[in-house]
């Protein structure tokens, strides 16, 4: 059966995005205000959003070569003056978080948990996985 050779498309986004983003200026990378800020601003800064809508467009660094082009791959700003404070987990969150950290980080053969996270094929740290391997080939 001859299989189906992929094309590349456009990437399509919904039609309230598409409308938001009409609706919003639009900066050229490296131009925008000091207090617009990025998600991943926001978060290195201790903010988050807090539920307001994002204020800006930002374009990328790649398009600002190609001024006619629509940016592919925009990001939103947000106003860092209207963001909140980051939460913090609360202890039965934190507790989940390394229950399922220890899952991924304990070993099946010698059962300790690694610093690292383990294969998910095999669950088995670097030295079991190794010495069996070295055991199978004997």
């Amino acid at each position: 059966m001859p299989t189906r050779r992929r094309t590349l498309t456009a990437v399509t986004t919904p039609a309230a995005d598409q409308e938001q983003r009409a609706t919003l200026p639009v900066y050229e990378h490296g131009t925008a205000a000091a207090h617009l800020l990025t998600r991943r601003q926001l978060r290195a800064s201790g903010l988050r959003p807090g539920g307001h809508d994002p204020v800006a467009l930002l374009r990328c660094r790649r398009c600002a070569y190609r001024p006619l082009r629509q940016c592919t791959r925009p990001a939103y700003l947000y106003d860092s003056r209207l963001a909140l404070p980051r939460r913090t987990p609360t202890l039965a969150q934190e507790e989940a978080l390394d229950r399922a950290m220890a899952a991924r980080q304990t070993c099946t053969t010698c059962r300790t948990r690694q610093p690292y996270c383990l294969p998910r094929a095999d669950r088995r740290c670097t030295a079991c996985a190794t010495g069996a391997d070295l055991a199978a080939a004997a």
